[in-house]
């Protein structure tokens, strides 16, 4: 009886990949991760899915700075835009803005510029210079500019006053206003003493300042008039004579005729700016005029045009000095408190209803020099990017969440969010920019594109991009020029060919649904050699779903890429297991 052969019978298994855990661009990744990609989003998580389609709102000739209010706001070539229509603020400086909400208003730095959104003849410079041309006038009165009787100016007290008669005391070194009682029987001194200072300004006096502007003043006759001071009155006297009332005491009236009288309301220079809680805050650090600087501000409560307005209120603007060393390098309203960073600090301030704000100091990593547009607020986790990675935090320490970008270092960072992603757009160490997409929910990253922006903006549920070329974006494509497709590519880390037990992979099955018009190419890469073999294309007339098989020849360990144009939805990797004989 002759004997037969006997062959062996191959027995197959399936490993099936269906939920797709997005860009980890690690050595080692796990299955349904992807080593790079493009253009892809978690949008239908766990499929994989191709982007939205953008819309192309305009270009920008010179961009200098975005911001979403009611509407989306821009500088361009100096001049301020508003739901895309120009304002009449213009002549703004070249170079990048900041521009910070309060209320109504859009303020302009570093120009300190203010444009009101509801009222557009209420605009123009948080700062206001005037310089006396003609004589000026000192009298001594009371807060409302009512004028006082000429005093009497002695070191003893008058005899025989009649009620209410004045005496400046100059007994001591410093001269006080003292009123007679008749009533009391006594002298009592008057705690605060007014000037009025009078000057032939045609109205530009009080159209550049207001009641409580805090100023500074030089050049008065007076010594005492000179220096930081309030506006306790502005107005106007009748004809071309106008005034302004300051504390200060005036022994005898005079007018002055030579020299000039400067009244000047300003605003420090600043870093980055913000708004919280109804005040500007800001931080430098620097030098100016000889001094060194490195300090934190705010404006007097709802008032953005006065930063030195000092009336002993809890209302009052504020200054404090920080030790820490360094450049401040970003600046951010988080619940409810100001925060402004290092790359090495995160200071606090806590604002107190009394005015006695107070600043706490976290050494931790801060927000990277040059990166203060990332700096963004999700779901109440705040995101930013540090020197070495991109972190969150939530009050405490930040936690870094970045480990799937891998070790390449990036810088240059501008953020924005819609919904539960974050959006970070940097540039990495070779000059290349990368547009990444945080999905906050499931915990996952994403890359779409090159895109470098220059700033984000999110308005109602549209997030608008500012690229360096000038490019306005909707990134969801519900405003402007929708692009005609999107291309994408989805390249997997390194796939083990060869398994235990004599199994191997003998083919791979994609589950997939295209789009009428939609295509998708598969390439694999044998043994790291660098060429991508395309192994199967495929086209579809109509939207439907279609499985794909892909069959690898042998080899120790392989790549796949997947590149397509149009609307795709990735249900599914399998791979077909294949047990193999001894000698296969």
């Amino acid at each position: 009886m002759a004997l037969l052969p006997t062959l062996s019978y191959e027995y197959t298994e399936r490993e099936v990949t269906d939920t797709f855990r997005g860009y980890n661009h690690q050595l080692k990744i796990d299955e349904g991760e992807f080593y790079d990609m493009r253009n892809l989003t978690s949008a239908h998580f766990p499929l994989l899915a191709n982007r939205k389609k953008r819309g192309r709102v305009g270009t920008l000739q010179a961009p200098g700075g975005l911001l979403a209010k009611e509407k989306l706001a821009w500088v361009d070539d100096g001049t301020l835009f508003v739901d895309g229509a120009a304002t009449p603020l213009t002549g703004l400086s070249a170079g990048k803005k900041q521009l910070v909400s309060m209320g109504a208003y859009i303020v302009v730095f570093p120009d300190k510029k203010y444009f009101n959104t509801a009222d557009a003849a209420d605009r123009g410079s948080l700062e206001a210079l005037y310089t006396s041309a003609g004589a000026v006038e000192y009298t001594l009165c009371r807060v409302d500019g009512t004028e006082y009787q000429r005093p009497t100016v002695s070191e003893t007290a008058p005899e025989n006053p009649e009620n209410a008669a004045l005496w400046i005391d100059t007994a001591k070194e410093k001269h006080v206003l003292k009123q007679w009682s008749a009533a009391m029987s006594e002298w009592s001194e008057i705690p605060t003493v007014y000037t009025k200072l009078r000057f032939r300004s045609e109205g530009e006096l009080p159209a550049l300042f207001r009641r409580f502007d805090g100023v500074s003043i030089s050049g008065a006759a007076p010594s005492g008039i000179n220096g930081d001071k309030v506006l306790c009155a502005v107005g106007g006297g009748g004809g071309v004579i106008d005034y302004i009332v300051v504390t200060g005491l005036l022994e005898q009236a005079e007018t002055q005729t030579e020299g000039s009288v400067r009244i000047e309301r300003s605003v420090p220079a600043m870093d980055f700016v913000i708004e919280c809680q109804n005040r500007l805050w800001g931080c430098r650090y620097g030098t100016e005029n000889g001094k060194n600087l490195n300090e934190l501000y705010c404006c007097a409560l709802g008032d953005f045009k006065n930063w030195r307005q000092y009336m002993g209120l809890s209302t009052d603007s504020w200054t404090a000095s920080v030790g820490s060393d360094g450049p401040w390098t970003g600046a951010v309203s988080y619940l409810g408190c100001p925060m402004f960073f290092k790359e090495n600090r995160i200071h606090r301030v806590a604002i107190s209803s009394a005015g006695a704000h107070a600043i706490s100091e976290t050494v931790c990593r801060g927000v990277q020099e040059g990166s203060a547009q990332s700096l963004q607020v999700v779901n109440e986790t705040l995101f930013y990017k540090s020197r070495s990675d991109v972190c969150i935090y939530q009050g405490g320490f930040p936690q870094s969440i970045s480990a799937p970008l891998g070790d390449e270092l990036f810088s240059d960072a501008a953020a924005g969010a819609a919904g539960d992603r974050y959006y970070i757009s940097m540039r990495g160490a070779d000059g290349v920019c990368s547009l990444f997409v945080y999905d906050i929910r499931h915990g996952l990253w994403m890359r779409e594109d090159e895109l470098h922006a220059e700033a984000f903006a999110r308005l109602g549920d549209e997030l608008y991009a500012l690229t360096d070329d000038g490019t306005l974006l909707a990134l969801l494509g519900t405003d402007g020029e929708s692009e005609p497709f999107v291309d994408w590519e989805a390249e997997t880390g390194l796939l083990s060919y060869q398994h235990p037990d004599r199994k191997y992979v003998s083919r791979f099955n994609l589950r997939l649904c295209l789009e009428e018009g939609a295509e998708l190419s598969v390439y694999l890469m044998y043994d790291s050699d660098g060429t991508w073999v395309r192994q199967g294309r495929i086209r579809v007339k109509g939207t439907r779903t279609v499985t794909l098989p892909i069959r690898p020849r042998r080899c120790d360990h392989l790549r796949m890429r997947l590149a397509g144009r149009g609307e795709v939805r990735l249900y599914s990797i399998a791979k077909i297991l294949t047990f193999g004989s001894d000698v296969g």
